[in-house]
């Protein structure tokens, strides 16, 4: 190999690598710039969609600005169209009818000639093509002729071709000579390219045979449509800049109709947001008379009247729990001396006959009953006033419940029901006033054992990441699912002729739904008739956090494996378990069934 190439080769190399360097760069480049754009592409998709939603106006807008644009691109593109085919028309129409009469101005020429030596020939040819090009016509045309291929006779021929200046027999479309050579004295056209100059022209070629000297040639006048399609050009420049303009008018116009009717929907809306955020003063700006005037009054009208009887339920509330609250305390000192002298009696009944003894007995009971919901009157009142204070800590809620379930065990141990609790090992530790939770837990438990019939009451916890649940089931009379739905309700019993024995105040359950909210918690209720009821109380771990799913399902899960058809039961789990048995309490391991997996 020799020095000089084993050089170029080496160069070679070097302009490989170069390139190869040259378009990673570039790719890096172009990668870099996408990853930089599509954040600000998306951001403005995502504004633009946002807006979509929330705007009625722009919607509107937008949706007529789509509707015009497309209207106007099919009715521009129609009737573009129809100015090209009606212009082209006109021209061929032109070309044909110029051809006719110039190929009959030809041939006659031909016909006509007296020479016969090679000069003359040439200059007749000359002088006549030049005449065809240069007469006068409306429309720039050129030429191009040439003689049939394959002819042999006559021999003596002294033209073959000629053509106008930078035109070539090559700007015939093949198509159009062929049709022209099998043809006889039929006259053919097509369209074509001219070149002129450094640019391109559309044309029109229009072709014919002519005889010289006993030669057939190939005619080929050639028409320039450079200015009919500089007309279209500007007829189509017109129409666009017209269709835009008119787009743009039909935008604003669509924009300020739209905003004269939606600005009134908008104040509307944000006067409404006022109302229902405790602004009651706030009205609407009416101007005019007409349909949207006559909307601010009626919404006006309206929001005077809400007005006017949330004033007068709110000092009628204001009253009751001015009254309610009132005759609570007023209340606290005779009860007081009244249940001190209920003491005494009740101290003393053995000393008294049947009657009596009865008498005061009834009498310990009812004071005690009395004291009973005097108190929840008063918590009740708290409530309502907005006083009631959440006094936070973290506890473990696991001590709390164990401490309910140990007060209630006389009462189930009266009942002849035992209380079995299922909890998972270790603490639970809870954000929480555990006054208020041991309320609401001993209430859900003593109801649970008042109702259960002498069955057993489960109560079980479990825990997520994020909250805590506790569901006390019992296997009762139960209730239906309109009386769930009420169960919370003040005053409110499923059988009102039922006795009471464990309380009776008929506000056990709305405080402790009082207290189940201000914990930020969840306090629900199902039941079935004969199947029981089961009461999950959910609470967040962490004060201010929101609960996303509660641990322990509504619907226990021996009605769910038991009472539905096709039912799958689940695996057992082993977890801590206290058993309260009447008279007697032991905790143990003891395998229970999942209740929320």
């Amino acid at each position: 190999m020799s020095p000089g190439f084993r050089q170029f080769a080496f160069r070679v190399r070097i302009w490989q690598r170069r390139a190869v360097i040259v378009s990673l760069r570039v790719a890096r480049l172009v990668k870099t710039g996408i990853l930089r754009f599509l954040p600000a592409l998306r951001y403005v998709g995502h504004a633009l969609h946002k807006r979509w939603r929330r705007s009625l106006q722009f919607r509107t807008v937008l949706t007529t600005l789509l509707l015009a644009v497309t209207s106007f691109a099919v009715v521009g593109a129609y009737l573009s169209n129809q100015i090209a085919n009606n212009l082209f028309q006109e021209r061929l129409t032109q070309a044909e009818s110029e051809t006719r009469y110039n190929v009959k101005q030809v041939q006659e020429t031909f016909d006509g000639a007296q020479v016969t030596d090679q000069s003359s020939v040439i200059t007749l040819v000359y002088d006549t093509l030049n005449a065809v090009e240069g007469r006068g016509s409306v429309i720039q045309r050129r030429y191009v002729f040439e003689a049939m291929p394959e002819q042999t006779k006559p021999r003596n021929r002294w033209v073959e071709s000629r053509a106008s200046d930078q035109l070539t027999v090559s700007v015939i479309p093949p198509e159009l000579r062929k049709a022209v050579q099998e043809s006889g004295k039929d006259q053919y056209w097509a369209s074509t390219v001219i070149p002129v100059g450094t640019e391109d022209r559309p044309g029109i070629a229009v072709g014919n045979k002519v005889t010289f000297n006993g030669t057939v040639y190939e005619l080929y006048l050639i028409y320039d449509l450079n200015t009919a399609q500089q007309t279209l050009d500007e007829i189509q420049s017109v129409l666009w800049a017209g269709g835009a303009v008119l787009v743009l008018l039909i935008g604003a116009v669509a924009w300020y109709v739209t905003r004269n009717v939606v600005s009134p929907v908008s104040h509307a809306a944000m006067v409404s947001e006022k109302l229902a955020a405790g602004q009651l003063q706030e009205r609407m700006v009416v101007r005019g008379e007409d349909e949207v005037a006559r909307l601010g009054a009626s919404f006006n009208h309206m929001a005077a009247s809400l007005q006017e009887q949330i004033t007068q339920l709110a000092t009628l509330s204001q009253m009751q729990q001015r009254f309610v609250s009132d005759v609570s305390h007023e209340l606290r000192t005779p009860l007081t001396t009244v249940r001190m002298a209920a003491e005494v009696l009740y101290d003393a009944r053995d000393d008294f006959d049947p009657i009596n003894k009865r008498s005061a007995e009834l009498l310990y009971n009812q004071v005690e009953r009395f004291q009973s919901l005097l108190s929840d009157l008063l918590e009740i009142s708290r409530f309502d006033a907005g006083v009631a204070v959440l006094d936070a800590e973290p506890e473990d809620i696991l001590q709390v419940i164990a401490h309910v379930i140990e007060g209630a065990s006389p009462v189930a141990a009266e009942y002849g029901s035992e209380i079995v609790l299922s909890a998972p090992a270790g603490a639970i530790v809870v954000d929480m006033d555990a006054r208020r939770i041991d309320r609401i837990l001993r209430n859900l438990i003593l109801n649970a054992v008042e109702h259960g019939e002498g069955r057993p009451v489960t109560v079980t916890v479990a825990a997520s990441e994020t909250a805590v649940g506790i569901a006390v089931r019992d296997h009762g009379i139960g209730m239906e699912p309109s009386e769930a739905a009420r169960v919370f309700d003040r005053f409110w019993r499923a059988d009102p002729a039922r006795a009471r024995t464990t309380g009776g105040s008929g506000l056990g359950l709305s405080i402790a739904a009082e207290d189940t909210k201000l914990h930020n918690g969840w306090l629900q209720a199902w039941g079935r008739k004969g199947s029981g009821a089961n009461f999950r109380l959910t609470l967040p771990l962490r004060q201010g956090e929101e609960i996303g799913n509660s641990p322990v399902q509504l619907e226990p899960e021996d009605n769910i494996t038991t009472g539905e058809p096709g039912s799958v039961p689940r695996e057992p789990d082993t977890r801590n378990i206290l058993v309260l048995e009447t008279g007697a309490a032991r905790l143990a391991p003891l395998p229970t069934t999942k209740e929320n997996p």
